[in-house]
């Protein structure tokens, strides 16, 4: 069948894009940078024509509040409403783990909106709630450090690898919808402060990590398990210190 990644030329949707033309699907990666933008609406009729589901995988430009707010407001509503037109039957979005918990952070209330945009759309949908990814450790970490220090709130954390969350996401997609939150995580739990330590020893990176209890996690003050899915979640199989070893 046809299926549209909105955001496919990215890390998690140029994987994805991959996986299902493996499994004999046709996969039409759409971003900018093949012609269609959801916010000004361009490229969205062509795409979508014949397509049985659109996987969102997307992200804002920008982090700013009123920038990602607008963004996935604006880019979910005009994605919503082409799909309405052209007849496809699942949409499945890419979010991420905690977004209700996070509602202090101007991009996990945009997230929110996104989400509730999809549940009230009436075209059936899967959420994909994903934890951190092992290649986001690398901004987390820049964006919390001040000179030589990173200051981290000393918190639980269960990073997933992006090529097992863009799996996830491919078998969401050839699924039935669910029409609910499905949670998918790493599978080692690890405290947030010890990881980073960890992964910027084994790079020799000489920024020194503090457990802050006051340090916010993008405006968010986190609590021990603000981060962690649910008991039900599904588990993947890369562990982040193999990751770490083949990044050498």
């Amino acid at each position: 069948m046809k299926i549209a990644v909105i955001g496919g030329t990215g890390l998690i949707g140029s994987k994805l894009v991959g996986k299902l033309k493996a499994h004999g699907h046709e996969a039409v990666a759409a971003a900018p940078n093949t012609g269609v933008n959801t916010l000004t609406g361009e490229g969205l009729a062509e795409v979508l024509e014949g397509a049985s589901v659109v996987v969102d995988v997307s992200n804002s430009p920008s982090f700013e509040d009123e920038a990602v707010m607008d963004f996935f407001r604006t880019s979910t509503t005009n994605l919503l409403e082409a799909e309405a037109q052209a007849g496809v039957a699942h949409h499945v979005v890419l979010s991420v783990v905690g977004t209700d918990r996070l509602q202090d952070s101007g991009y996990f209330r945009a997230k929110q909106v996104q989400e509730d945009l999809i549940k009230a759309s009436g075209i059936p949908y899967s959420i994909v709630h994903a934890t951190q990814f092992f290649e986001f450790m690398n901004r987390l970490t820049d964006a919390a450090t001040e000179g030589d220090t990173v200051h981290l709130a000393h918190v639980k954390i269960r990073p997933i690898y992006s090529d097992d969350l863009a799996t996830a996401v491919d078998r969401a997609a050839l699924g039935t919808p669910t029409n609910d939150v499905v949670e998918v995580a790493g599978p080692d739990e690890f405290e947030l402060d010890q990881l980073i330590r960890e992964m910027l020893a084994a790079r020799n990176d000489p920024r020194q990590v503090v457990a802050d209890p006051g340090a916010k996690y993008f405006d968010v003050e986190l609590q021990e398990t603000s981060l962690l899915p649910g008991p039900d979640a599904e588990i993947t199989e890369t562990k982040f210190n193999d990751w770490l070893v083949q990044q050498r």
